[in-house]
């Protein structure tokens, strides 16, 4: 199942996705007279019995006979993050594939240990939202396309083997950076933080769909140009390392997001660098998930 949150009457709205459709779950609970939660991150909260609720809905929908006032179109929808405000920091996962480490530096910089940083709740957009340019501030605006992690049940101290039990699903996220801000304070949240460089969408796939979080693959266009082409399988610390180190001493939540880390090719990278400008597109695309895609504004 995939789910999204889009705005929709003034509101946030839960959908769940059918291909190019999107259920208004809400709107088809209440007719259908199946009490469910409103917002993906109480129903990430409340897994087991809102999944099935979810699906009750669904097939009561499609055993009625006009359904079309229960949908709309995915294409066209006012997207939001899938958790439009998380309660927390994005964890973000930094220089996790060899090569991305390497051609921000050297062999040397290929990390032994997890490298950790954080991106603040005010960074995040959905998709098809604006990146703001930021030239108030900074020159560098750079893209970096990943895969990141739900987790779906409170942990402390979660072992390697349980780690995939502690997720929820999978979306994706694009972690724009001011490299000049992420050099000149000589670590990373300034320059990771500025309002609206987190995009994150367009849906949450639960982890039922995806049985390997490891091997999948990842492609970032900018304007259309291939950037970055890799796999999950490439990653320094896979998803099921990332989990049990960060819970070794921290306890991880129901809507915690994990950004696993971006592959070679970003902007920085390039010789020349080549960094974001204003009317630039950038999608990102992840296998089984679907794409993300916004514009500098």
């Amino acid at each position: 199942m995939k789910f999204g949150t889009i705005r929709a009457e003034g509101k946030s709205v839960l959908v769940l996705v059918e291909e190019e459709k999107l259920l208004l779950l809400q709107k088809a609970a209440v007719k259908s007279g199946i009490e469910m939660v409103t917002s993906l991150e109480e129903l990430i909260k409340n897994e087991e019995s809102e999944l099935n609720k979810a699906e009750s809905i669904q097939k009561w929908v499609k055993e009625q006979k006009d359904t079309e006032g229960y949908y709309t179109n995915f294409e066209s929808a006012d997207w939001e993050a899938p958790i439009p405000r998380p309660s927390k920091n994005i964890f973000c996962v930094g220089k996790n594939y060899t090569e991305h480490a390497k051609e921000l530096g050297s062999e040397a910089d290929i990390p032994t240990d997890i490298m950790m940083f954080t991106k603040a709740p005010t960074s995040v957009i959905g998709n098809k939202a604006d990146i703001p340019i930021h030239s108030e501030v900074t020159s560098q605006l750079d893209y970096e396309g990943e895969l990141a992690v739900v987790i779906g049940k409170k942990g402390k101290g979660i072992s390697r083997e349980k780690a995939l039990d502690y997720v929820f699903g999978y979306t994706i996220l694009n972690d724009v950076t001011a490299r000049d801000l992420q050099e000149k304070h000589k670590q990373f949240f300034l320059g990771k933080s500025l309002d609206g460089t987190c995009p994150i969408g367009p849906v949450i796939v639960h982890k039922s769909q995806i049985e390997n979080p490891g091997s999948l693959e990842i492609l970032t266009k900018v304007n259309g140009d291939v950037r970055q082409q890799s796999n999950t399988d490439q990653l320094i610390f896979p998803v099921e390392e990332i989990i049990s180190v960060i819970s070794k001493g921290m306890t991880l939540e129901p809507g915690d997001i994990i950004a696993t880390g971006t592959p070679a090719g970003v902007g920085k990278g390039m010789k020349p660098p080549v960094y974001l400008k204003s009317g630039d597109k950038i999608e990102v695309t992840i296998e089984k998930i679907g794409t993300l895609s916004n514009s500098v504004r």
